[in-house]
């Protein structure tokens, strides 16, 4: 063992026990649509007397978590998003609308003597009087606040069974709400026992909630003092309870809006791990088998470089408290897959290195697997960094679940780097140093071309002859994802349009039209029915009100023999179109931030080629959804953004390997360069594609309805992309430079076909 191995097994060794302990002592957070519970993102606006600015949006974060802490939900979350908006998340929390009632109101309590009944207009609190109906309908006159919730020490919900008033809201008061409730009261109680001016009005959030009559017992002047009194209204337990709960977390300094609001029940969370962790471990073992029979030896502890990239990505998500969302779980297992790239990448270099021959510079199973590490690096980081530009736009112009998917894809991206060029290489560097290993070469797997390596050398087939053929194809794709957009149309998922989606599983298997015929008949016509599977229906409509909600569950349970609601997301028309627009944003910075990159990092035909390739995958892509009737929500934006990556990581590894042929070619001609860098990347695409379907597969079929269509768009994204890398962005690429006159004059193609060959005999096969 050389040195630098021995350095670099050390750094091993410390990055792995750190992530061991990680893993062992710290515990995962996981997201709402994992562990179940309600989601709500409020919005501060203005009101008449106070600016929704950065301090007011604090106060009302601070009022909130008064509210959710009296409501003893175990482990909340509150936090600001950017000026105006709170993100709120409540496990265990079944139940959106409740929340966002008790979460939501103002709770602007005040206290008004009663001047009398009047029959005018009704009209708000304020300090020079009012007019309110009171509980049995009848409109009283107010007088002024004589004073507010601010001068309430405590609420408590309480029960009287003995004098039969049931449920009840018991209010202590404080300092100058003591002074000010005797003053009220004494003032009541000089009016006659029947007089309406007997009585003290309890306003809360411009509505009289109770109108007490003073007792014939108080005395005229004096009032009750003590500083206690109770609210009565008829309440029952739920609704003393929430009362008692505005009134001790106090006034919201601002009013609120509920832009979103996402409720996951925790059945549906649990079944989801499951389902990924199932995945996770048939994908994982399928990719294990490839890469042993392909690689060998090297295959197999590859394999188990993969294992330590999971135990490093899952303790760097620990290290930086980042919550673990369904996308995010998906784009874990995803990343699983793509990290074989690196190792297939160096396993290609390493047998091209391998098999340069005697009469090339004699190499050594080290030496070759060296120079693989050294060749494949610039390709690795460019792939890597493109990736990475993706991962980085969604954290930033995405939200919700779609974040968590970035900041996995963002770790990832970190942890293949870790594990390919310094896991992998100690593994591997040891295993050639064994002397069973060097004197049994094939065993590694780098003693030998491999099968597509070797009917491609056989064939040598001239892809770049056909180039207008390969756009043209291109083209014709392009005109039918086009065509489906234009005809089918794109079916925005809510998350884009707004409204809200309920999720309900049956008892029994229901038919979508007879349900949405219910629904219609029940007055729901607006409501979109969808099934999937036998027993899971979901409506999708406009904002619906409680009752209309409540009316919508009836029908359900009516029509499935029994229903339960798993899934309740609701998201305000200003949100949706923010996110369209944040969508957008994202595709056009992703497209811009990979073309600066790339034209820095290769040429500008090049960068152009690559970015064309991208959009043709994204438009086939899109184009393929709305043929197949497929919702476009947040987690296709995932899918779609992670097709990017990799639509540019399979150009980016064909580019840098022209850009190294054209260094050491001299006067070939550009075609020609071209073709041999395809063919030489071609075992690493499919190498490569065949890891990342694995677990794409298994997530497809095991993934449940969450992940199918995420699972759906990213195989189809690897096979649009794997042929746009070599039929849209190579002839491209071939086009765009004879065309700007920067290739030089072609030789004689036989004569060029002769030298090749005499190349390859003295080779002995080194290279296609």
């Amino acid at each position: 063992m050389t040195r630098a191995t021995r350095v670099r097994a050390l750094f091993a060794l410390a990055i792995l026990a750190l992530s061991t302990f990680l893993a062992l002592t710290q515990p995962v957070r996981l997201g709402l649509d994992l562990r179940g519970g309600t989601q709500l993102v409020l919005e501060t606006r203005d009101s008449p007397t106070a600016k929704a600015d950065r301090e007011a949006t604090d106060r009302t974060l601070e009022v909130l978590r008064r509210r959710v802490d009296a409501l003893g939900v175990s482990e909340p979350h509150l936090a600001r998003a950017g000026q105006h908006r709170i993100i709120v998340e409540l496990p265990g929390v079944d139940d959106p609308d409740e929340a966002a009632e008790v979460l939501g109101r103002t709770a602007q309590l005040t206290v008004h003597p009663v001047l009398g009944t009047a029959p005018g207009p009704l009209s708000a609190p304020g300090d020079r009087g009012s007019v309110l109906p009171d509980d049995s309908g009848t409109p009283l006159r107010l007088g002024p606040a004589a004073l507010t919730g601010a001068e309430v020490q405590h609420a408590k919900a309480e029960f009287d069974a003995q004098d039969g008033s049931g449920w009840s809201v018991g209010l202590s008061l404080r300092g100058a709400g003591e002074r000010a409730w005797a003053q009220l009261t004494g003032k009541a109680a000089c009016a006659a026992p029947h007089d309406p001016a007997r009585r003290a009005a309890i306003v809360l959030d411009r509505e009289i909630i109770s109108s007490p009559r003073v007792e014939t017992s108080v005395a005229c002047g004096v009032g009750i003092t003590g500083g206690a009194t109770r609210i009565t209204g008829g309440f029952d337990q739920r609704t003393a309870h929430e009362l008692a709960l505005l009134i001790n977390g106090g006034a919201l300094p601002v009013p609120v809006d509920i832009v979103e609001q996402r409720a996951v029940g925790p059945t549906l969370g649990t079944l989801a791990i499951i389902f990924s962790a199932q995945a996770a471990v048939i994908g994982i073992a399928l990719t294990a088998v490839f890469l042993t029979v392909v690689y060998r030896l090297l295959g197999a502890l590859a394999t188990l470089a993969l294992a330590c990239y999971a135990l490093i990505s899952y303790a760097a998500l620990l290290a930086l408290g980042a919550t673990l969302t369904l996308p995010g779980l998906a784009g874990f297992v995803l990343a699983i897959g793509m990290a074989v790239d690196a190792n297939v990448l160096v396993f290609e270099r390493a047998r091209e290195e391998y098999a340069a021959g005697p009469d090339a510079r004699p190499r050594t199973l080290r030496s070759a697997l060296a120079a693989g590490f050294r060749n494949a690096f610039s390709a690795i980081a460019d792939s890597n960094v493109t990736t990475l530009l993706a991962a980085v736009l969604l954290f930033f112009f995405a939200s919700g679940p779609v974040r968590g998917f970035g900041v996995t894809l963002c770790i990832g991206v970190a942890a293949s780097m870790v594990s390919a060029l310094l896991v992998t290489r100690v593994l591997a560097e040891c295993a050639v140093g064994l002397r069973p290993v060097r004197r049994r070469p094939r065993l590694t797997g780098l003693a030998g071309l491999g099968r597509v390596r070797s009917w491609l050398s056989r064939r040598r087939p001239d892809l770049m002859r056909h180039r207008r053929r390969w756009l043209a194809l291109s083209g014709v794709a392009l005109l039918l994802a086009t065509f489906g957009i234009a005809v089918r149309g794109l079916e925005y998922g809510v998350e884009f349009t707004g409204g809200r989606m309920i999720e309900y599983t049956t008892t029994r298997p229901v038919d979508a039209e007879r349900a949405r015929a219910a629904l219609d008949t029940a007055g729901l016509d607006r409501a979109q029915v969808t099934t999937s599977g036998e027993r899971t229906l979901t409506v999708r409509t406009e904002r619906l009100s409680a009752e209309e909600l409540t009316t919508a569950g009836r029908v359900v349970d009516e029509v499935g023999g029994g229903a339960r609601k798993v899934r309740d997301e609701l998201i305000g028309p200003s949100l949706g179109g923010e996110l369209r627009r944040g969508a957008l944003l994202a595709l056009g910075l992703a497209l811009a931030a990979q073309l600066g990159y790339l034209a820095v990092r290769f040429r500008w035909t090049f960068a152009l080629s690559a970015v064309v390739a991208m959009a043709h995958d994204v438009v086939v892509l899109v184009g393929v959804f709305a043929w197949l009737g497929k919702s476009l929500d947040g987690v296709f934006l995932a899918a779609l953004l992670t097709v990017i990556g990799y639509s540019v990581n399979d150009s980016v590894v064909v580019f840098d390997r022209v850009r190294e042929l054209r260094a050491a070619a001299g006067r070939t001609p550009f075609p020609e360069l071209a073709n041999t860098a395809v063919l030489q990347t071609v075992p690493r695409t499919v190498n490569t594609g065949m890891g990342a379907v694995f677990i794409l597969a298994a997530l497809a079929v095991l993934g449940g309805d969450s992940l199918a269509d995420f699972a759906l768009a990213l195989l189809i994204g690897i096979a649009v992309g794997t042929y746009s890398s070599v039929c849209t962005a190579t002839p491209l690429a071939v086009v765009l430079e004879r065309s700007g006159g920067t290739t030089s004059r072609r030789p004689d193609r036989r004569a060029s076909r002769r030298r090749d060959d005499r190349r390859e005999r003295r080779d002995n096969g080194a290279r296609v």
